[in-house]
């Protein structure tokens, strides 16, 4: 159930925290200009984000929580988040809509989730002129995305961690513990929405966040900043690869070609992936598989890809074109 209490509305944001976020939003976007969309769920996370914000833009602050219809308390936490942001005089719309089936990358309940929840905060966003969409990751939650990855055997894309901006989606708060928007809560007199989620063992992240409780020599803003810089390094390789991409990849018929001579392992293999994309927006790619079909076509052999056939020709080019039909037996 969401808290009862009546957030105490006459506390001011503390001015250090707030000079302190106002260069962090001015690190992603114009804030004398923008409008700024914060997605919030009642936890402290998002909560903190509401009030640093509204404290920051004023009206050109707005506000939406996402109603998954997974949990029968989600209906009243959001309704309480209603509440607190009519108290505020922000304006707040509650969205609600149909998970996206389990297919390709949306397979697991979490990933699904997230895209119905983006997907929403966008049209929402659209609706009311928002130049930006804000989130609540913090830095405790950068560790955990990179753990997590890096237990997956995630490559440098991976590992850059949760970005600080992609599209319009901003995250300014990467820098900020979790500790600390807390106290920004609680300061505020409100009392937070507890999400069971983020402490059931059912769920990868919430059993990682107990481990890590239990560790004090892991500095997450630390691990942020390497987070930020394996970021800036996958921003100079796909650069690389667009450029590559004008001069290694030429179209021929309904096929592409590439010559991958002399090039790095990462980078033929990210070619490739754009290749196969080329032809076929729908290939589900998995990191495993692309990797397979480079060592193939590097010996020699031809390879598939969800509906791409690759095949070596002459002096070390690769054709990708649609693979023929399969036939029924």
């Amino acid at each position: 159930m969401p808290p009862t209490n009546a957030p105490e509305l006459t506390r001011a944001v503390d001015p250090a925290a707030l000079d302190r976020f106002a260069d962090d939003l001015a690190a992603l976007c114009a804030p004398a200009t923008a409008r700024v969309l914060v997605a919030v769920s009642g936890g402290p996370d998002s909560l903190a984000l509401l009030l640093l914000t509204h404290a920051l833009l004023g009206e050109r602050c707005v506000a939406a929580t996402v109603d998954h219809g997974l949990r029968p308390e989600a209906a009243d936490e959001a309704a309480w988040v209603a509440d607190l942001c009519g108290a505020r005089a922000i304006d707040h719309a509650v969205l609600r809509g149909t998970l996206p089936d389990r297919a390709g990358n949306t397979g697991n309940l979490s990933a699904r989730a997230r895209a119905l929840r983006y997907e929403l905060l966008h049209a929402h966003a659209d609706t009311v002129g928002a130049t930006h969409i804000a989130t609540a990751h913090h830095a405790d939650d950068q560790v955990e995305t990179l753990i997590m990855r890096l237990n997956r055997g995630a490559g440098v894309g991976g590992l850059a961690g949760v970005r600080a901006r992609s599209g319009r989606v901003i995250r300014p708060l990467l820098g900020w513990r979790r500790a600390e928007l807390g106290a920004i809560v609680a300061a505020a007199g409100i009392v937070a929405v507890d999400d069971p989620s983020n402490v059931s063992d059912r769920f990868d992240r919430a059993r990682l966040r107990k481990h890590l409780a239990a560790i004090d020599w892991i500095d997450p803003a630390r691990v942020a900043a390497s987070a930020s810089a394996l970021a800036d390094a996958e921003e100079a390789i796909g650069w690389m690869v667009r450029q590559l991409g004008t001069d290694r990849v030429a179209a021929e018929d309904d096929s592409l070609l590439l010559d991958p001579n002399d090039l790095p392992f990462e980078l033929v293999r990210r070619l490739v992936e754009h290749c196969v994309r080329q032809i076929d927006p729908a290939a589900e790619i998995r990191g495993s598989a692309l990797v397979r079909m480079v060592n193939a076509l590097e010996s020699g052999d031809t390879a598939m890809l969800g509906d791409v056939l690759a095949t070596p020709i002459a002096a070390k080019r690769w054709r990708f074109g649609k693979a023929p039909p399969r036939r029924l037996l």
